[in-house]
């Protein structure tokens, strides 16, 4: 088990990475394809100190190369949920479930908004992880929103425990029930089930961690980096602008800082 999670392969998580080992502590990074990042994409980063004129794929496989030199680890994939428990933190990617004793968030701008009715079914019927969720929905008929690339995997391992799995790569979703789910709206069509699995490429922050505070679609963070979820901390785009490369990579650095305070403490204790 690492020490710490950082979900985010960005300037802000590989920040944190860096300074994690630096400090003696393991560090795992969950990140999708950073070759499909606004960053590796940029022509010319024009204000980041010390490099002027550097491309973003440059910088960033500067970034993510000193990261693994440092000794972080990295996971391939997207994280589906959070959930604290026990003294550890467990995030959910794929069909694995992970554990350290914090988590920091650097997750960047998530641009992706909720379906209607997908707030107030969460944990009633919506779920974003069918390894952590699907044995709920055993006999059961169920809906995929199939919004990313592993979405198949994800409907097929549903059908194998016993659910009953329709697809759907709708775009206009709404979610519709009283007390539970009841039926799923998918570009006009009504799809009747009694759970439905959203499986997109961006999960905004307090979807992904029930509970967590967020102000106007930001991570509310305060100075030192730390969330209202004990263990969790955020850093970079995601806690708000300014949305600059250098202020991301500060606040890694301050998030993961207090992450392996608070995991001192922890262990003191």
């Amino acid at each position: 088990m690492p020490d710490i999670i950082i979900i985010g392969g960005g300037p802000a998580g590989l920040s944190a990475a860096i300074t994690a080992r630096q400090r003696n502590k393991t560090a795992d990074v969950i990140t999708n394809d950073r070759t499909q990042s606004g960053l590796y994409k940029a022509r010319e980063v024009a204000n980041y100190p010390g490099l002027p004129g550097i491309s973003g794929r440059e910088l960033s496989d500067k970034l993510t190369d000193h990261a693994e030199r440092a000794g972080a680890g990295f996971i391939h994939g997207q994280a589906n949920v959070i959930v604290p428990a026990g003294g550890v933190i467990n995030v959910g990617v794929g069909a694995d479930i992970l554990s350290a004793k914090s988590v920091i968030l650097a997750t960047g701008i998530v641009q992706a908004s909720a379906f209607p009715g997908e707030e107030r079914f969460l944990g009633r019927g919506v779920s974003y992880c069918a390894t952590c969720d699907g044995m709920l929905f055993r006999g059961k008929r169920v809906c995929v929103v199939c919004h990313r690339h592993d979405a198949v995997e994800e409907a097929d391992y549903l059908a194998s425990i016993g659910c009953e799995v329709v697809r759907t790569e709708a775009k206009d979703v709404r979610i519709n029930g009283e007390a539970h789910v009841e039926s799923v709206t998918a570009d006009g069509e009504v799809i009747l089930c009694e759970g439905v699995f959203i499986l997109r490429r961006t999960i905004a922050p307090d979807l992904l961690l029930p509970g967590l505070e967020t102000e106007n679609n930001h991570i509310r963070a305060g100075r030192s980096g730390e969330t209202n979820i004990s263990g969790v901390f955020a850093a970079g785009d995601c806690t708000g602008t300014p949305y600059q490369i250098a202020k991301a990579v500060g606040e890694g650095q301050v998030a993961v800082l207090s992450a392996v305070e608070y995991i001192d403490n922890m262990e003191r204790n």
